[in-house]
Order: structure tokens, then sequence, then C-alpha cells
């Protein structure tokens, strides 16, 4: 009895949440480093189905890193990044749409419908929603790089997306995009999330990888900062306790918050049903980025 009491408290406390987020979106991108982890996918796509069964639209958003370097040293090819990004020439961009675009894609369509939700494979065999334009990054001198068939998000198609939301249906974008005369372009995924989340003005954006948030000390995980503000992120950023890989990703949740979403939130997605804890109960088990604690 005692056990079904702590459950029926669960429910409760997650009921307001459900009634806060109905017919809210929610853009959820799914790290490639979760890929490797079929448990760990397999929960956090429960949830994702659990999302949009009470009310909440949700739009997936995903990489597929470590699927693609497998198979391109199947291929032969070297695995090379410039400034964080996977120089993409003509063969490597053949191996990302085969492989990102195309099977992690369609797979992550098939694993929602097992579980009993509805699903929409958004890539090149079906509609492209992603437009966008090769980026141009320079180096510390100041010259352009040369990054292949790498690009930038411009525009989405909204419509297309809404009209999938409408009926139900969560649609699965993979981070690559066109050009205006249909060049194939590799995107960087968290890249996609953001600018899609920007053009919903998103309720939340959730960043599902094997980070586990914003740390107080990186060398401590039990250090997990729950709330993380503009104010308070400057400052860290200053301390110097936001360091490496953290920096760029902390600055585009700024930029997300800033934009009109919002909360953004970096979830370790290893850990089983991350999601709707980080979403549905009042402590959260990730860090939660927004403008200022009068916004929350």
């Amino acid at each position: 009895m005692l056990n079904a009491v702590e459950k029926a408290d669960v429910l409760i406390e997650a009921l307001h949440w459900i009634r806060e987020f109905r017919d809210k979106i929610f853009v959820i991108k799914l790290g490639g480093s979760l890929m490797t982890n079929p448990l760990a996918m397999s929960h956090l796509l429960e949830d994702v189905v659990f999302l949009e069964t009470v009310g909440i639209k949700p739009i997936v958003v995903h990489g597929g890193g470590p699927a693609i370097n497998r198979a391109m040293l199947e291929a032969g090819l070297q695995s090379r990044f410039v400034l964080g990004r996977r120089y993409t020439c003509e063969k490597t961009l053949e191996v990302v749409e085969k492989i990102l675009a195309t099977e992690v894609n369609e797979s992550l369509v098939e694993q929602i419908t097992i579980l009993g939700g509805k699903a929409q494979s958004l890539n090149f065999k079906t509609k492209c929603i992603a437009f966008g334009e090769p980026l141009k990054l320079k180096d510390d001198e100041g010259n352009l790089l040369d990054l292949g068939f790498v690009g930038t998000v411009t525009r989405i198609d909204k419509e297309t997306i809404l009209d999938l939301l409408n009926q139900g249906t969560i649609p699965v974008i993979p981070s690559m995009c066109l050009t205006d005369d249909g060049q194939k372009l590799n995107v960087n995924a968290d890249t996609v999330a953001m600018v899609i989340a920007q053009e919903f003005k998103a309720e939340k954006l959730v960043y599902l990888s094997d980070i586990n948030g914003v740390l107080a000390d990186r060398d401590d995980p039990e250090s997990l900062i729950p709330t993380l503000t503009v104010e308070m992120a400057q400052d860290l950023f200053k301390k110097g306790v936001i360091q490496g890989g953290m920096i760029p990703k902390v600055q585009a949740c700024l930029e997300t918050v800033e934009k009109g979403v919002k909360k953004v939130h970096i979830v370790d997605g290893r850990e089983r049903h991350s999601l709707l804890l980080e979403i549905f109960t009042t402590g959260g088990v990730g860090t939660e980025i927004v403008r200022s604690r009068r916004k929350k």
C-alpha cells in the first residue's frame, strides 16, 4: 500500500506540470552519444511518447556522431574535425546522409512507433524542413577555414512541422540541411535544435547527452547547478568555472533564452527516465537555464 501511495504522490506532483505544459512545444535534442546505448534510448523515446500522450508537442532533433565514425572507419575514411565541426568532403557527406539522415533517423521513428507513438521522418527521402548555407568560420588570424560541406541553418519549414504536431505526430529531424540550390550540408545538431526552438519560441529546449548539466566544480558530479540565470552564467565564465566544450554550449543556451525560448535544459540522457524527471518534478535532475529567476 505504501508503494502505491508513493506512486500516486508522484502522479500528483506531475499533474501540475502536465496541465501547465499542455499544447506547448518542446524541442528535444538527442545526442549522438546516446545512440550507442539502446537501453537509454528506449527509456528516452518512451518518455517522448509519454509527453505527446499527455498533450505536449515534442519535436525530436538528433545527431549520430559515433555511428558516423564507425561507418567512416569501415569505409576507410578518416574523421577530421575543425573547431569542433566534422570536416565533410563529398564521400563523408554520403556517409553522413546514409547513416544520420536515413538509418538513424528512420530507426528512431520505428522505435517510437513500437512504443505506441506516431512519428514521421523529416529527411531527404520524405521532406527536408531545414534550409541553410555553408558555414564560414575563421581561425585566430582571420583566415577562412575549409570545412567542406558543412552548413548552418537559416530557416525552417514551420508549417510542415506544425501540421505533424497538430496531427499528434512527433517530427524526427536529422541534423542536415539544404541550400537554396539543392546542395546537402552537414549541420551541428545542437544548432538545428536551437534554431527550431527559437523559431517556435518553444516552451523548452532539452539537450540530452552524456552530460548531467553545468557543474560548480567540473571534477565533482555532485556540484550540479540546478538553475542557471544569464547573470550567474556570466559570472561563472569570468571565474573560469565553465570551461572547454561547455562554453559554446552554455553560450548557445543563453542566446536561445534571450530569443524567446522559456527554458533550456541540459540533462544526462543515460539516467532512466531523466527527461520525465527533469520536466515533471520540482527539483529536476539536470541544469535549467533561464533569463532570470523572476522569469522562472
